[in-house]
């Protein structure tokens, strides 16, 4: 593998045995003959999210608490460490999220006192980014070796919506005034909307156990994906105040109990459902246990359809590249998959040409 030239900005001290990571060329195509898969980039270690800044990409890495920037067939540079960040299980640098003028990357991480989301106003160009002092937004939420949600994204409401998982102790995710379990809506300082469901609660939905996956259509549905337990995995439409129904209820049945059903559930050894982006008509779910891509159309919520079987083995996320391409992020090297040369990477597609 060719290992391109990292340029250091903004931070000192990756951790020793951090990736050194190679941002790939990207083959030319024809109108009438698609581009095939390519590496976008290759040598992430545990990538978790990716957001896009104008012609470039930042991306974060779990275990080291990297943020590195690139631009396809450009090269690779670390941005920062985030400050803080406590590894372990399933915790360490999680979501991001670009704010909707782009002047600041908000980040999720595990912290000695909880979970956490800080805000870092975006100094420079892209391909020079580099990343202001830290605000925290919100602070202390449950935090555990597992479940710790980590997604975070903007809404076309312009409010910031966090997810948390239920860190281990279920029963929470029915409480009102744990924020664990639940889906957060934040303005983008840290305060709480006067819309919000739950008066002075930054609190959008309850009865979660572990949401990974954020994701609006154009007509203003709001979609998330759900981790299971032991029987199904869940895709659910979000509404403000809403009871998703963990622990009480795994999947369907609860509906008769004041509960919301998904709209589509699956197996958990088939799914393990983490990142999800809905782009144009079409739901895109990245599965880590299932190692595959679902595809969801919006005009019939209880369709799907696996593609990437195997293929590249654990999909964390996955998101719109640029000129309309489709994304996914492999999660390989997080101490659960199997990696291959290259892992983990991030993966572009021609969306029409999914299947391979």
């Amino acid at each position: 593998m060719t290992i391109s030239t990292i340029g250091l900005a903004g931070c000192v001290g990756a951790p020793v045995g951090s990736s050194t990571p190679s941002v790939a060329g990207t083959p030319s195509a024809t109108a009438s003959e698609p581009a095939g898969p390519r590496d976008v980039v290759t040598g992430l270690a545990a990538p978790w999210s990716v957001v896009r800044v104008g012609d470039s990409a930042l991306v974060s890495e779990r275990d080291s608490a990297r943020v590195l920037e690139f631009a396809p067939g450009g090269d690779i540079r670390e941005v920062a460490t985030i400050a803080g960040v406590v590894t372990g299980g399933e915790g360490g640098l999680l979501g991001l999220a670009i704010a909707p003028d782009e002047g600041a990357l908000y980040a999720y991480s595990t912290a000695e006192n909880g979970n956490r989301v800080q805000k870092f106003a975006l100094q420079g160009e892209p391909g020079a980014l580099s990343l202001g002092p830290a605000e925290v937004v919100i602070d202390g939420l449950p935090k555990a070796g597992v479940h710790n949600g980590g997604r975070i994204a903007f809404g076309p409401d312009g409010a910031l919506y966090v997810t948390t998982g239920d860190a281990g102790v279920p029963g929470s995710a029915q409480d009102p005034d744990s924020l664990a379990g639940k889906i957060l809506r934040l303005d983008p300082d840290g305060g709480i909307p006067a819309d919000n469901p739950f008066a002075g609660s930054p609190v959008h939905s309850l009865g979660h156990r572990n949401v990974q996956g954020l994701g609006w259509a154009d007509d203003g549905r709001m979609f998330a994906s759900e981790f299971g337990q032991d029987a199904v995995d869940e895709l659910n439409v979000v509404e403000p105040g809403a009871n998703y129904g963990w622990p009480e209820v795994e999947g369907s049945g609860g509906a008769d109990r004041g509960f919301v059903d998904p709209v589509q559930e699956w197996p958990t050894d088939a799914a393990s459902p983490s990142g999800l982006a809905v782009i144009g008509d079409t739901i895109y779910v990245a599965n880590l246990r299932g190692r595959s891509l679902r595809v969801v159309p919006l005009d019939d919520l209880s369709a799907s359809t696996v593609h990437l079987a195997g293929t590249y083995g654990r999909l964390r996320s996955v998101l719109e590249g640029p000129d309309g391409d489709l994304w996914i992020v492999t999660n390989n090297t997080d101490g659960r998959g199997d990696p291959t040369e290259g892992d983990d990477r991030i993966v572009a597609f021609d969306p029409t040409t999914v299947v391979y």
